[in-house]
């Protein structure tokens, strides 16, 4: 410890002493503007965190299809000819990705991309005994679709297996048709039909998914919706969701086909995403600037009072430099203890979250967590704003002249 910190910290100390209540009020001051920053960030990050795991957890971050049917004119119109400008739209069709199988390895040695999967999908009925539903056929690999989505964490029941024969059917699917886990249905597309057995039963978390998904072979599919050895779409999962858009454009200039992001499949979802960042953003400034004027005017008022202090410390010899730091030392020692306390009291706040707030079905609504490294972020930043806070006071403390404070 240099000599003049040794002299700031200890004359600033007993300045926090001997205004106990003053030091008191502003630490907790701190404390709760800094808690108030701490939980809605983790609030807020566990919120946006589920919300994506949720709406990501059945799609791709990235999907490749073919492009989409369109009328094309049958000629360039002559000048000065009338032309025709409302065309009907073409119907479209299922259409494979074309030359899908060169294509997978080609994006599976990208940095970027972290899982590559074909799928065949199109709809179809499902019928058992009287009871038939309308499903939408999703034909797959079952090791790579898992790294897209995750399938064998979602299973509810059974074992996901796809084998020649095998399906895995949407939890309420199966409650409609009245299935259980090993027995038989009827895939039915046309004039094409299938029976298979249930192998697993799966929550994909949301409803109208579990409610018409039947996941099949990959062949299978081909078979049933008259698309063999094809595939409708690619899936791609990133290794940074947030690069899907960036990846997805990169695509769309390097090959012919359609190629969407989650960003743009969701955009409202994006949308409110960034408008709880924006939101997010906002309310800590607001906070730290309360915290800010908070520190300035306790210290404010510690310069009036302690003005006969000051004034006999400058004439024993203290410099204008010495009175200064010594007004910084103490917003920043209010800064740090108010953000210690501050720390605790988020912690504390969520672990009340996390235990007494439930949702309509007793579960918790999510888990959030304070990462170290964000706790560490936020008791710098309000340490920091105490010294910023302290300057003004602190100015005004060194300027004082020291016949005229001893007089007061």
């Amino acid at each position: 410890m240099t000599p003049w910190l040794g002299f700031e910290l200890r004359v600033a100390l007993r300045f926090l002493r001997e205004g106990r209540m003053q030091t008191l009020l502003i630490i907790v001051g701190v404390a709760a503007g800094v808690a108030v920053i701490a939980y809605i960030s983790a609030l807020i990050s566990g919120l946006q965190g589920n919300t994506l795991n949720k709406t990501l957890g059945a799609q791709a971050h990235v999907s490749v299809r073919s492009p989409d049917d369109v009328v094309v004119p049958a000629a360039v119109p002559e000048p000065g000819a009338t032309e025709l400008t409302q065309t009907q739209p073409r119907a479209q069709r299922l259409r494979s990705v074309a030359n899908w199988q060169a294509l997978v390895p080609l994006l599976e040695r990208m940095p970027a991309i972290a899982a590559v999967s074909p799928m065949v999908t199109g709809g179809g009925l499902a019928l058992r005994g009287e009871a038939t539903q309308a499903i939408s056929i999703v034909g797959v690999e079952l090791d790579r679709y898992d790294r897209i989505v995750g399938l064998r964490g979602k299973v509810v029941r059974g074992s996901a297996r796809l084998a020649p024969g095998e399906a895995i059917l949407g939890s309420d699917l199966a409650a409609d048709l009245g299935v259980h886990v090993g027995d038989r249905l009827t895939l039915q597309t046309g004039p094409v039909s299938d029976a298979v057995r249930v192998t697993a039963l799966v929550d994909l978390g949301a409803k109208e998914l579990n409610r018409r998904t039947v996941i099949v072979p990959l062949r299978a599919a081909q078979s049933l919706l008259g698309l063999p050895g094809g595939a409708t779409n690619i899936d791609l999962t990133v290794k940074d969701v947030w690069a899907a858009q960036a990846l997805a454009d990169s695509l769309r200039r390097q090959f012919p086909y359609k190629i969407e992001s989650w960003q743009e499949s969701n955009a409202q979802l994006v949308s409110a995403l960034n408008a709880q960042s924006v939101s997010t953003g906002l309310i800590r400034a607001v906070v730290l600037v309360v915290v800010v004027l908070g520190i300035a005017s306790v210290l404010v008022v510690s310069v009036v009072q302690k003005g006969k202090e000051i004034g006999i410390l400058r004439a024993m010899g203290a410099t204008r430099g010495q009175i200064l730091r010594l007004f910084l030392v103490q917003g920043a020692v209010v800064g740090a203890l108010g953000s210690v306390l501050g720390l605790v009291l988020a912690v504390a706040m969520i672990w009340l979250f996390t235990n007494f707030v439930r949702g309509s079905d007793g579960l918790p609504l999510f888990a959030i967590t304070l990462p170290p490294l964000l706790g560490l972020q936020v008791a710098m930043i309000a340490t920091v704003c105490g010294v910023l806070a302290a300057i003004a006071p602190a100015r005004r403390a060194a300027a004082m002249d020291p016949a005229l404070a001893i007089r007061i």
